[in-house]
């Protein structure tokens, strides 16, 4: 009866506790009006987790559970639908049949008029899910299809289109929240252009052009102040003008970029309009936004007949919203010293009457920040400078006063940044604007807000104060032949001195530079552009140049917000966040800079800049990194080598350079604690261990200390390589007994274990030792009195003389 009744409880506890039932249980308390409120969290966090592995996804699935969960989002409750869309971006992720079927059943008209909420969490989620489908519909299947299965590839493109067009009506429907639209915006700035050039495809790209061009063109002219306005938030435009950018930048030839510039140029013109102010205002806007995505297309439409006609006409318009854009357009358009010489005869003048005439302290930043921009046009060269002496300063201050003015509206203020970002070329100014610490945080906080579009202003003040732009040498011989001819040579200001950007780096750092660098980096991905993320790079590797300041860097969130940076972007950018994450790492407790998981993030940027195209310092910098990683732990020591850095940290050894060559012995003295690094140095037909051996026998101390220490781990772990040690090298005794009389008692204990290694591994090795001069060393060593310093010495000495007595090699006097 007993045995009956357990194998009747076992039973049931399988099927209580089997996925499935599991899966009915959790729909049920869901679905139930009368469960209790904790009751249906739980359940609902329950499904989250089962949705996103492979088989409680397949379990839901099977179990009739896409009903279920659409009975879910039928029930208007914010918390239950977010689950259930939670649930279905989990069954969707890698498994592309699934994502299809998923599609079609909640249809992507109902997906899409979810993401339009104006609830920003639901609105994120939604956009999630959508990108789960993307990726399974678009990317490679997670599992391996056989035999029958192969013939039911499916053709996910229909799909994919349907989607895209969705999207792109989300952008003009007035149902449409701002943070849906921003979201449609962001989905199609992540899938449409090509990840990669090197791809041929760009059909994406040229379906979104003829079909959803003129509907981005029409988000790009809203103007947030007129009452058709469609619904925007800060960055909604901003996010509008980099798609038209990344559509422009993919497009493979000049027959499709003219059909590009066509379609914009029909769009404007169309839009202009004697009668309707209205239009021509977003006429205007629309030429602004397409100057800050792609600027040379911009200029091209600038250069249009009848745009520069409206745009004076709109200055001196009596309404405030016409002026606004007006003075945005003018303040766009001149943004190359080239293109602005046209705007400073022309628009410096009309931006002064504006200035002088205008009670509107929304338009007064404006137009400050236009006459900032064209007085900044010269870039750093001191001598190319556009206004009088101290006239840069004057604007820089009544920027700064407008940016701690709390009373006027973020959008305006920002303005006053991007004024900032220009005039901040100019030493002085950025001197001045360093000290004016309520300044700086008013700046930070700012970063810190919802409006993203912010960030690159942001990020170019602190570039222009840290001086981490790129500086082109100057040849001494080349300025002598340059003024000779009578050409014009950049001077740099005496505040762009090393001291001086010291000083200002020490100032930012108190101010809490780095908490609003953290802040920015989390940004959304489509307005923190590539070009931003260099930006930001460079001021963190300025930031870091001095040890002492890398303590702070990290308490205040450094090291976390440059993996990213160091991971994605442009080239340059990687590399400097790179450079930095090694200045953090060669000094600071990895557990601390990159606690958890993280760490192990960091060791493929370090690796990265063992190149031999970078710089040596770089190189220096990023060995002394891995050094500092690959003592903390074998799983550390796992990643370095499964990156394949070997080859790099021995190529390092070979190094000339001194500096180099110890911080890569260093290096591989912590690496060879790992089994599969000794592996190869047992393999036969390399020089490794030779050139350890060989390391021990030079000059410097430090670098013999490193390669002692290699030695004496490999030994230590293995006796092939005791005998191969002798092999490598005639000099190998030689180089041990020097090692065993070192001045330096650490390295003299390092000798001393190798040869202890060496007793211990092979009787007839340990005889040949014996007959040598090393006997003579060690009873030297062995019969000194320990004091506290040398107790380690004297007690391995000793072993290694009871080992030889072992062996009955030697016998004690008494």
């Amino acid at each position: 009866m007993l045995r009956r009744l357990n194998t009747s409880i076992q039973e049931k506890l399988r099927v209580q506790f089997s996925t499935d039932s599991r899966v009915q249980k959790m729909f049920e308390i869901l679905l139930d009006e009368n469960s209790e409120a904790d009751k249906r969290e739980k359940a609902a966090n329950n499904l989250i987790v089962l949705g996103r592995e492979e088989a409680g996804a397949e379990r839901i699935f099977q179990n009739n559970g896409v009903a279920l969960l659409l009975q879910l989002l039928d029930t208007k409750r914010p918390e239950l639908v977010l689950a259930a869309i939670r649930t279905l971006s989990g069954m969707c992720s890698g498994h592309r049949a699934r994502a299809t079927a998923i599609l079609h059943a909640v249809r992507i008209d109902r997906i899409c008029s979810l993401m339009a909420v104006e609830d920003k969490e639901m609105s994120l989620a939604v956009c999630n899910l959508l990108q789960t489908i993307i990726d399974s519909l678009s990317g490679e299947d997670k599992r391996e299809h056989r035999g029958k299965e192969e013939a039911l590839v499916l053709d996910t493109k229909k799909d994919l289109k349907q989607i895209t067009s969705h999207l792109l009506d989300m952008l003009v429907s007035k149902k449409v929240s701002g943070q849906g639209r921003d979201q449609a915006l962001n989905l199609l700035n992540k899938n449409v252009p090509r990840k990669d050039l090197a791809i041929h495809d760009n059909s994406r790209t040229i379906y979104v052009v003829d079909n959803g061009l003129r509907k981005i063109l029409k988000v790009v002219g809203q103007v947030p102040d007129l009452p058709s306005c469609l619904p925007l938030t800060e960055n909604t435009r901003m996010l509008a003008s980099i798609l038209i950018s990344k559509l422009y930048d993919d497009l493979r030839c000049d027959p499709e970029r003219d059909h590009f510039r066509k379609i914009c140029e029909e769009y404007i013109t169309g839009k202009f309009d004697p009668q309707d102010m209205d239009k021509n205002v977003n006429a205007i806007q629309t030429v602004s936004g397409i100057l800050q995505g792609p600027f040379d297309l911009g200029n091209q439409l600038l250069g249009m007949k009848g745009v520069m006609e409206v745009m004076v006409a709109l200055c001196g318009s009596e309404r405030e919203a016409d002026q606004l854009v007006a003075v945005e357009a003018l303040i766009h358009a001149s943004t190359k010293l080239s293109r602005a010489t046209f705007i400073i005869t022309n628009g410096v003048s009309l931006l002064k009457e504006i200035y002088k005439t205008t009670k509107n302290e929304k338009i007064k930043i404006r137009t400050l920040v236009g006459l900032c921009k064209l007085g900044s046009a010269g870039g750093t060269d001191y001598g190319l400078r556009q206004f009088a002496e101290g006239s840069t300063e004057k604007l820089a201050k009544q920027c700064r006063k407008w940016l701690c003015n709390t009373t006027i509206d973020t959008r305006t203020r920002r303005w006053a940044v991007e004024g900032l970002a220009y005039l901040t070329l100019d030493a002085d100014v950025k001197d001045d604007f360093v000290q004016d610490i309520p300044a700086l945080q008013a700046m930070f906080e700012l970063a810190k807000t919802s409006d993203k579009t912010i960030l690159y202003s942001v990020a170019t003040t602190l570039v222009n104060c840290t001086n981490s732009y790129d500086v082109k040498e100057l040849i001494p011989e080349l300025v002598q032949l340059a003024k000779f001819s009578k050409q014009h040579v950049p001077e740099e200001h005496p505040k762009d001195k090393k001291d001086f950007v010291d000083i200002r780096v020490k100032r930012l750092l108190k101010t809490g530079v780095v908490s609003a660098l953290a802040c920015m980096v989390k940004a959304d991905s489509a307005v923190l552009t590539d070009q931003t993320k260099e930006l930001l790079a460079r001021v963190f590797l300025a930031l870091c140049d001095n040890p002492k300041d890398r303590g702070t860097i990290v308490a205040q969130g450094g090291g976390k917000a440059l993996i990213p940076l160091a991971l994605e972007g442009t080239d340059v950018g990687k590399v400097k966040a790179a450079h930095a994450l090694a200045k953090i790492a060669a000094v600071s407790n990895p557990d601390i800079a990159f606690p958890g998981e993280r760490v192990y993030e960091v060791v493929r940027p370090l690796v990265s800049l063992l190149d031999t195209q970078r710089d040596g310092l770089q190189n220096y910098e990023a060995l002394l990194g891995l050094t500092n990683l690959s003592g903390r732990s074998d799983k550390l020591r796992q990643k370095i080598f499964k990156e394949k850095a070997l080859p790099d940290i021995e190529n390092y050894m070979f190094e000339n350079h001194d500096q180099l060559r110890q911080a890569a012995t260093e290096c591989m003295c912590n690496m060879v604690v790992n089994k599969e690094v000794q592996e190869r140095f047992l393999a036969d037909g390399n020089d490794r261990l030779k050139l350890v051996v060989l390391l021990c026998g030079e000059d410097d101390d430090k670098l013999q200390s490193a390669a002692a220490g290699a030695l004496a781990m490999l030994t230590a772990a293995h006796k092939k390589l005791c005998l191969k040690m002798t092999q490598v090298t005639p000099q190998w005794l030689e180089i041990l007994q020097r090692l065993c009389l070192h001045d330096q008692l650490s390295v003299q204990h390092r000798g001393l274990v190798i040869a202890y290694n060496l007793l211990v591994a092979d009787a007839e090795l340990a005889k040949k030792l014996v007959e040598s001069e090393l006997l003579e060393i060690l009873t030297v060593v062995g019969k000194q009195e320990p004091d506290e310093k040398k107790a380690a010495v004297v007690q391995t000495a000793r072993e290694c003389l009871i080992k030889c007595m072992d062996y009955g090699f030697i016998k004690p006097v008494s």
